[in-house]
């Protein structure tokens, strides 16, 4: 991640989110001088980058986000389907998998959806998706052969897998896509998921390793997305999902006392929503809580309570210009800044609560952070950078848009 020479200001500053405005913009004039450039437009135009639609344009142009996604392939997809992570060694995640399985349907791409799709069948689920869960991580071994390094399963994953074969059953008319997801959603409900007394249908993280002792789960509040679930409740309605998407807001917010979402959360009858062995804190797993609430449908039932309940982050940004990396969701204290993509991720988040001006500011930052040698956000580009911004970015610009039943709504259908 590049070096941010910037000053936040601590909270209960009195500095107005203009004046923190102005010194976001001042740091980006001064690059921009860096770089021979005589205006922050030039800035933006030598690095690509388009500044922030408004949540009434009608008809905001959504090639930025395709030449983004295009460039994402060419460096992180094999010709295969198979998603990599450099970073780690170059492994392979049924998270990757299955976020670029959705945007290859966002994109109408069936070609590269079916590579995607058959690599992950017959990589991480021993060759069907409907009878088996993937394992969530495969890689190089220690014996030099690749193959599964990890058979546990990541429910995530396995949600947003079910989901979009689902909705491009729906979208392409492949009645095998619908029969595929649908079987991997039963399986999900059968493994991963469990009753809570009083609550109701919860989704495990995965099936194994989350029941840590009796009545007492570990649960993970960013695999919810609100439109994946009521996605599912819609197109699965005897399944549990229509209960777990009802009972989604009351979770959000009892697990965010002071606006802040946790990665992990404990939960037993005894002792309720609790410190989980995996500690307080909420970083890059919660930070896409914010998003997944910024890319909701207001109409969806339960979408602006759980906006409401994350409110923690929003008023944080009234006082700094950057978010931080970590916050403590039991006493709302923060530590250090957050990269690229955690600015990208709550552009959404901002917009729908109405903060302009903390948005804008996020945005500034994405686009200084933007390389225009690899169309890819920041000096060394993260996957997971590039996977918050491709979701953040895809709503901003309407090319991804979900209704009010959860289901998707690609730009390209406006174009039929």
């Amino acid at each position: 991640m590049r070096e941010w020479n910037l000053q936040s200001e601590p909270s209960g500053s009195a500095s107005s989110s203009s004046t923190r405005s102005r010194n976001l913009r001042r740091w980006l004039q001064s690059r921009a001088r860096w770089l021979g450039l005589g205006s922050l437009a030039m800035l933006f135009a030598v690095e690509g980058c388009a500044m922030l639609p408004t949540t009434g344009d009608s008809a905001p142009n959504p090639a930025p986000w395709y030449q983004f996604w295009i460039s994402y392939q060419a460096k992180f997809i094999d010709p295969q389907g198979r998603v990599i992570d450099w970073e780690d060694g170059g492994i392979t995640t049924s998270e990757g998998q299955s976020y670029a399985l959705f945007f290859a349907l966002v994109a109408n791409n069936p070609k590269l959806f079916q590579n995607i799709l058959s690599w992950t069948q017959d990589n991480l689920a021993q060759g069907s998706l409907a009878a088996h869960l993937p394992a969530w991580r495969w890689g190089e071994r220690p014996n030099k052969t690749w193959g599964v390094l990890d058979t546990h399963s990541a429910a995530d994953a396995d949600l947003w897998i079910a989901y979009t074969l689902i909705q491009a059953g729906r979208l392409w008319n492949r009645n095998s896509y619908t029969a595929i997801g649908t079987l991997l959603a039963k399986r999900i409900a059968q493994q991963e998921v469990v009753t809570l007394p009083g609550t109701g249908p919860m989704l495990i993280p995965g099936n194994m390793g989350f029941h840590i002792a009796p009545n007492t789960y570990v649960f993970n509040p960013s695999y919810l997305p609100l439109p994946v679930v009521e996605g599912l409740a819609h197109a699965l309605p005897h399944g549990p999902w229509r209960s777990m998407a009802a009972h989604l807001p009351d979770f959000i917010k009892a697990v965010s006392p002071h606006g802040f979402a946790p990665d992990w959360v404990a939960y037993s009858p005894q002792q309720g929503y609790h410190i989980a062995p995996q500690g307080p804190n909420g970083s890059y797993n919660a930070i896409r809580v914010y998003l997944w609430a910024g890319m909701s449908n207001p109409d969806t039932p339960g979408a602006q309570r759980i906006l409401d309940s994350v409110s923690g982050m929003a008023n944080y940004l009234q006082s700094h210009l950057l978010p931080p990396v970590s916050e403590n969701w039991q006493t709302g204290t923060t530590t250090g800044t957050g990269p690229a993509g955690f600015s990208a991720a709550l552009i959404p988040y901002l917009m729908q609560k109405n903060r302009n001006t903390e948005a804008h500011n996020q945005w500034l930052r994405l686009n200084a952070d933007y390389d225009r040698a690899d169309g890819l956000y920041g000096k060394t580009p993260h996957y997971y950078d590039q996977n918050l911004a491709l979701f953040a970015l895809g709503w901003a610009y309407h090319t991804i848009h979900f209704n009010h039943n959860g289901e998707l709504k690609p730009s390209w259908l406006n174009l039929k």
